[in-house]
């Protein structure tokens, strides 16, 4: 699985989870129950605190591709040196 494909895959999976977020957050916003502000407060900051994550997560990722180009270090100990 190329790189590209893994990113799909990890916004398509972000994409979703902020949605269920927003959801929930209205939800919880409407519920007559005594624990509906906790879950509030939570998804409240679980809604701001995922995206962070997964822009955090991009920029790593972005900067070891930087690093180690498009392929992993060659690790193989009986390769000459430069």
């Amino acid at each position: 699985m190329n790189f590209k494909k893994v990113k799909q895959v990890c916004a398509l999976i972000g994409v979703i989870l902020l949605v269920a977020l927003y959801v929930s957050t209205l939800v919880f916003a409407l519920m007559d129950n005594e624990n509906s502000i906790n879950l509030l407060k939570a998804s409240i900051y679980a809604t701001v605190i995922v995206p962070v994550l997964i822009w955090a997560m991009g920029m790593v990722a972005r900067l070891l591709k930087k690093h180690y180009g498009d392929s992993a270090p060659d690790t193989d100990s009986s390769a000459k040196p430069k």
